[in-house]
């Protein structure tokens, strides 16, 4: 037998506030056709005014909770995966689980960027099996709009606000790849190729700062290394690639989702895309593509399903689960 962290309940929360390309034709050097051919953009959404990074991870939190149909008393921890907290400190998480009236357990963030859920992922897995917790709330929640640089047509163009959410839960499994739960993760970083993708601020500078990007390169890092982590996870779980029900990637750029299908021998026909709709949304792209995906009735239970992310630091990773 195998205790696994099995997915009991998913949701997702995204800012009115929807923004077409057009927009940005009104103050950059840039129109629609350009950004969909580079990205598959179309639009994106943009937090409000007052709208936070906790309060839009504590909405999905809550989605996924109802979908569970559990409380936030019934849950022993909340990871966020966020590279926008609203503080330097405290963490996101401890104010998802102030606002949604959790009086035990524990919370807190974890930072590696676009990658983030997937580590987040990884730490709750690792929580349940050692039996540290029964029930996780992992939720990814990003304000990327707020660290733009508005002049900058190749970056703020691309990303977007949201937040998604998953509750795991320990269940008992037979430790075969047709267990329900996370089979198998994988996790890498490298950070010689931290000026690939970074924010130019932080305490050390007395300012927010603004993402940079060269895009280029980012693009070379990313088909490769994420092929071979999603290929990686899927050998640690003892399924091949052709066992896969659905890929739900890091919504990105649809050129490195398709390119990274390709090189794992997948159709696309078998991967979940929302960058259309939502652009690149960093930790948060997984989790929402994920309830987004289920909530279209792409993702069924029982389904194969095999996600991964790359971001800055560089760091990247994989995680196969059995809806």
């Amino acid at each position: 037998m195998s205790q696994r962290a099995v997915v009991i309940g998913c949701g997702h929360y995204l800012p009115e506030r929807i923004v077409e390309n057009a927009e940005f034709e009104k103050t950059l050097d840039t129109d629609d056709a350009w950004i969909r051919s580079r990205s598959g953009i179309e639009r994106r959404h943009f937090a409000a005014e007052g709208e936070t990074t906790a309060m839009m991870a504590s909405n999905a939190a809550r989605a996924a909770l109802a979908d569970a149909g559990l409380s936030a008393n019934d849950v022993d921890a909340v990871i966020v995966a966020t590279s926008t907290p609203d503080l330097t400190f405290p963490s996101v998480a401890t104010m998802v689980q102030a606002e949604l009236g959790m009086t035990g357990g524990f919370a807190f963030d974890l930072q590696a960027v676009c990658a983030g859920f997937v580590y987040a992922l990884t730490n709750a897995n690792a929580l349940i099996a050692s039996g540290q917790a029964q029930r996780v709330l992992v939720i990814g929640a990003e304000t990327f709009s707020r660290i733009m640089d508005w002049s900058d047509r190749s970056t703020c163009v691309l990303f977007g606000d949201g937040a998604g959410a998953l509750l795991l839960e320990a269940q008992e499994g037979k430790g075969s790849s047709e267990d329900r739960g996370i089979l198998a993760t994988d996790l890498n970083s490298d950070g010689r190729f931290r000026e690939l993708l970074y924010v130019d601020g932080g305490v050390s500078t007395g300012s927010t700062g603004y993402l940079r990007m060269q895009g280029n390169q980012v693009f070379r890092h990313a088909v490769e290394k994420l092929a071979a982590t999603a290929n990686s996870a899927l050998a640690r779980a003892g399924v091949t690639p052709e066992k896969v029900d659905w890929v739900v990637p890091h919504q990105a750029n649809i050129r490195i989702i398709q390119g990274t299908a390709k090189k794992l021998g997948l159709p696309m026909e078998k991967v979940v895309v929302t960058v259309q709709d939502h652009g690149n949304t960093s930790a948060a792209s997984i989790p929402l593509a994920l309830s987004v995906g289920r909530n279209r009735g792409q993702i069924k239970p029982g389904d194969l399903i095999v996600t991964e992310a790359i971001g800055g630091g560089l760091a990247w990773g994989a995680v196969v689960l059995r809806w």
